[in-house]
């Protein structure tokens, strides 16, 4: 039978939790109370041991059945308690909910992942930043997966240029893919895949980075580097995880403790509370900034500027004459661009950097020239080559 461990509160009169309990389809080990008092009277009997930690029975049990309520647990505090279990490989569930921890597929060679804790916060250029520093000394693939991924994972072995990128535009595909821009702006192999889906805790509803994965392997390199997509986790058990949090997300809301849990690194884009963080588990914590970098000199010439997000353009070199940050919002970039009037386009490959900026820049006759995000980050180095196993050294 499985076997469970329940959460109980003292907002409950004893009895009535002990023949909840007995009316579990569990073989129930034990309950861990999580506070409150209102109707404790003495030595409250539930049937079954209390535990003083609820930790202590996860590696005994299948489920944790939270029994408790508001207001001895809000849904803070119970989505930290659901983090905890699904970390532990616990599934979690309550009176109309149910957490199943996410499955990962085994997988062979040294590898790393970087996740995050959503869309836009750097995990890419976290991404591409892994890949530039162990590809030094080290063959290197990166098996990425993104909602516009291609249908059967595609290897890019060749670096991707302009004129390749616009072909595969003009031929009906995303071309601003996260694999591409890897590609792009690293020279490093990498393999495309796409998700669709994603489960709070990380878990994709479909995808085939189970096929990148192996297509990966096929080429033995030293190291593997999976990317992210979003807030969801490339379905694949890593060496080691790198967690990427940016402005306006929260590394500890919903089921982000999960992705805290599961990780090694912390890498916050922007700035966050690096304590609370190492108070849920002790890992490294950096704080990033990002810094547009563009891949040819801009100096005297007059430059337009598409990204999609934020990006400071204050030590660009070129003359800045716009500046757009809405690569992601096709009505608004439209409207921009016709007004754009500059002898280069420095844009980030995303969005549609490629089937809207780029062929903007080709009718005009300006140049295209791509920006990469820079991340600045003192002691990101040391802590990724801390990660990478021993046995992944060429």
């Amino acid at each position: 039978m499985t076997r469970a461990v329940v959460v109980i509160d003292g907002e409950h009169y004893a009895p009535v939790v002990r023949d909840a309990i007995a009316a579990l389809p569990y073989d129930v080990v034990g309950a861990w109370l999580a506070g409150g008092t209102e109707k404790l009277r003495g030595d409250a009997d539930y049937g079954v041991p209390l535990l003083d930690a609820l930790e202590d029975a996860f590696a005994d049990v299948d489920v944790v059945v939270d029994m408790s309520d508001e207001p001895v647990l809000g849904p803070r505090e119970r989505f930290l308690l659901a983090s905890r279990a699904l970390a532990a490989g616990v599934r979690y569930e309550g009176a109309d909910f149910r957490f199943d921890p996410p499955e990962y597929a085994p997988f062979a060679l040294p590898s790393v992942a970087v996740i995050g804790t959503g869309k836009r916060v750097g995990k890419t250029a976290v991404t591409g930043h892994v890949a530039r520093l162990l590809s030094r000394d080290r063959d290197v693939v990166v098996v990425a997966m993104g909602r516009g991924g291609p249908a059967e994972p595609v290897l890019a072995e060749v670096q991707p240029t302009l004129s390749s990128l616009l072909e595969l535009s003009r031929a009906g595909h995303h071309a601003a893919s996260d694999y591409l821009e890897t590609a792009a702006l690293t020279g490093v192999v990498t393999v495309g895949c796409r998700r669709a889906g994603g489960g709070l805790a990380g878990a994709v509803l479909t995808s085939n980075v189970a096929a990148g994965a192996a297509l990966a392997a096929e080429r033995e390199p030293d190291v593997v580097v999976f990317d992210g997509s979003g807030a969801s986790i490339p379905p694949v058990q890593t060496d080691a995880r790198i967690l990427v949090s940016g402005r306006g997300h929260d590394p500890l809301g919903y089921l982000n403790p999960y992705r805290v849990l599961v990780s090694d690194l912390v890498v916050l884009v922007g700035g966050g509370d690096a304590a609370a963080i190492r108070e849920l588990k002790p890992l490294p914590v950096l704080t990033a900034e990002l810094r547009l970098r563009p891949v040819s000199p801009l100096a005297g010439r007059r430059v337009a500027v598409f990204t999609t997000g934020p990006a400071n353009t204050n030590h660009l070199d070129g003359e800045i004459v716009s500046v757009s940050r809405n690569l992601a919002n096709r009505p608004q970039l439209g409207e921009e661009l016709a007004r754009t009037d500059a002898d280069v386009y420095l844009v980030e490959i995303k969005a549609a950097a490629i089937d809207l900026v780029a062929e903007a820049a080709l009718r005009r006759g300006a140049e295209v020239v791509f920006a990469e995000n820079e991340v600045v980050c003192p002691g990101l180095d040391d802590a990724i080559l801390g990660l990478v196993p021993e046995r992944a050294h060429a």
